[in-house]
């Protein structure tokens, strides 16, 4: 546990607003402390004398109150929360494809996925448990065999059809072996079927064909979150037996609140699992600091600090999220101090931290700290270390080097991934060399007959950054004609083709049929780039509409949306009335800048002229 206290740079000296981190060398003394002082702790906590920098680097305070949190081993929303989201039942969620550190790991999301550029860490967040049905169907290559038919008619089925499929399946004889099911299931994961992953298990649980245990139990609530929404799979938890109904069930419920960013419901997740005895977990605690690094980093000292009291060490994946967060706040000297000491833990850098250290390199201006890391990621042969060249691409990328892309994208070359496709047409399209990336995805369109609208979708974006905007249209056509379902990604590819050629009316149009649909919402960095181009504009009336539509999909309580909507009264040189009762009506406390935009707009506000007139 000395990982907990080892070098510093203090939050909570910082006002609401700041994310910044300041280094500081203080020894940590457990008499004098505020942590004991204000979290109602009358005990220093074990070894404290030990352990000052790791907590204190991220310690904020507001207003020299800080959370007392860590007595009662429960977070609870303050007004400073900014993220939490209204939870819709019938919610589809887009979100990464990852996988997780524990065991227990499961696959995230649904058919698209939102990939953030300078945030590797926020994909890393949900259990996957794709690699639990490979384990359970064993290594028997018969099964595999089976399996791969039985998955062939589930994919072949309707979505609407698959228990009449399934029950033909079984009048024709045909084995539903557990091995066979679990296979199933690991491609249908693997492939993002979410929905025909969650019929599969309905069908087996109604009928009776398989004996439902803790890893399926837990294998439902995580598909029910994903395909119908975090209050469903809420409601089913409450039906399962108790003696299935253990820690791994309620951090699947958690997990997807924090991948969602439900601020409030995670954090009443998880106080129902301290009130239920359910053991503490390092998993567990990463979800909040994973959960509080987007949403209140003030937060993120007090889950260190408990994780310290209940003696939970942290994993890599603790050090990524850490490191991220430094390097988001450009406190590049932070973030190689928690390096240094996670070294000193015993743990060493995966490929996932070293992507995240070059990245925080590359954005915080050390691009020769970047390079050096890079050279560590490639290795001495890049040809036997072919799982590095997507992250290389990436990176080479930002690094706005084109000849290092193109070595890279030619060790692919000859025999390449799909995902390797996909990064090196992203890769030159933020080059600007729109005919590599034409020429990748037509290798690419030939090796794989049928492509996901996430494939055309990085082509689509290579477009829309360069402003091609009938060549996006074209990839559109495509996708309609392949049969594509035009997700969220699509749908901010689209927009932002429209935006960067000038048409905000259509792209507006475009957003608007999106969030009309059903099924999933475009997401928040979507509406985001219209309200952004309408305040510009100074058009505070169809930035209010985009606001308002943000709210009905969810999107509430985010200081940008308020950030956003104030700048287009600034510049439209208007008064906003009312404004500060509605931040405290959405419980968002305001920052320093909100604070600077709401005097710009404060109709009764008093100025040397005014008075002189009055």
């Amino acid at each position: 546990m000395l990982a907990f206290r080892k070098a510093s740079a203090r939050f909570r000296s910082e006002p609401l607003s700041s994310v910044t981190f300041r280094a500081c060398y203080t020894k940590f003394d457990p008499a004098s402390s505020s942590y004991t002082r204000n979290t109602g702790l009358k005990e220093p906590l074990p070894h404290i004398s030990d352990r000052s920098w790791f907590i204190k680097t991220f310690s904020y305070q507001a207003h020299g109150t800080q959370i007392p949190c860590i007595r009662k081993h429960s977070f609870f929303s303050l007004s400073g929360t900014n993220s939490d989201v209204v939870e819709n039942d019938d919610l589809k969620d887009d979100v990464k494809h990852v996988k997780h550190e524990t065991q227990a790991d499961f696959h995230e999301s649904v058919s698209e996925t939102s990939e953030s550029e300078s945030d590797i860490s926020e994909c890393e967040n949900e259990l996957d448990l794709s690699d639990i049905e490979e384990e359970a169907a064993g290594n028997n290559g018969e099964a595999k065999t089976a399996s791969s038919v039985l998955f062939k008619v589930i994919v072949d089925s309707p979505l609407g059809s698959l228990g009449k499929a399934l029950d033909k399946w079984v009048e024709e004889g045909h084995d539903l072996s557990k091995s066979e099911i679990s296979h199933a299931m690991f491609e249908l994961r693997r492939r993002r079927m979410y929905g025909k992953a969650l019929q599969l298990l309905d069908w087996l649980e109604s009928h009776r064909k398989l004996e439902f245990g803790e890893r399926e139990y837990v294998s439902r609530v995580d598909l029910i979150a994903k395909v119908r929404g975090i209050n469903k799979a809420e409601s089913y938890v409450e039906k399962i037996p108790e003696s299935f109904k253990g820690e791994i069930v309620y951090r699947t419920l958690l997990a997807n609140c924090v991948l969602n960013t439900y601020t409030k419901k995670a954090e009443q997740i998880f106080n129902k699992m301290k009130d239920l005895n359910l053991p503490l977990t390092s998993f567990t605690c990463n979800q909040l600091l994973l959960l509080y690094k987007r949403t209140d980093k003030r937060k993120i000292a007090d889950v260190l600090l408990l994780m310290e009291k209940e003696n939970l060490k942290p994993s890599l994946f603790t050090y990524i999220v850490l490191i991220e967060t430094k390097g988001q706040s450009n406190d590049l000297i932070g973030m190689e101090k928690i390096l240094e000491t996670m070294k000193s833990e015993g743990l060493e850098p995966d490929l996932r931290l070293q992507t995240v250290l070059a990245k925080q390199y590359v954005y915080g201006g050390m691009k020769e700290k970047a390079k050096a890391v890079l050279k560590e990621i490639e290795g001495n042969d890049l040809n036997k270390n072919r799982r590095a060249c997507p992250s290389l691409l990436t990176i080479y990328a930002l690094l706005e080097s084109v000849d290092d892309v193109t070595r890279v994208w030619e060790v692919c070359q000859s025999n390449p991934r799909l995902y390797e496709c996909m990064q090196a047409i992203d890769a030159f399209g933020k080059l600007k060399k729109v005919e590599e990336a034409e020429a990748v995805f037509d290798q690419m369109s030939k090796k794989w007959k049928k492509l996901s609208a996430k494939n055309y979708t990085s082509m689509l974006r290579v477009y829309a950054n360069n402003k091609l905007l009938s060549k996006g249209k074209d990839i559109v056509r495509q996708m309609s004609d392949n049969g594509c379902r035009i997700g969220p990604l699509t749908w901010d590819a689209l927009v932002k083709l429209y935006l960067e050629s000038g048409e905000i009316e259509k792209a507006d149009m475009v957003l608007n049929k999106a969030s009309q649909q059903i099924q999933v919402k475009p997401m928040f960095v979507t509406y985001m780039m219209i309200l952004d181009q309408y305040a510009k504009q100074g058009d505070v009336h169809n930035a209010e509409k985009i606001f308002h539509r943000m709210r009905k999909d969810g999107y509430v309580s985010r200081f940008r949306q308020y950030n956003s909507l104030l700048q287009a009264y600034i510049n439209a040189k208007v008064p906003a009335y009312g404004f500060r009762e509605r931040l405290k009506a959405d419980n968002v406390f305001p920052s320093k800048l909100l604070v600077s935009q709401l005097a710009q707009v404060d109709a009764f506000k008093k100025t040397a002229v005014s008075d002189l007139l009055d």
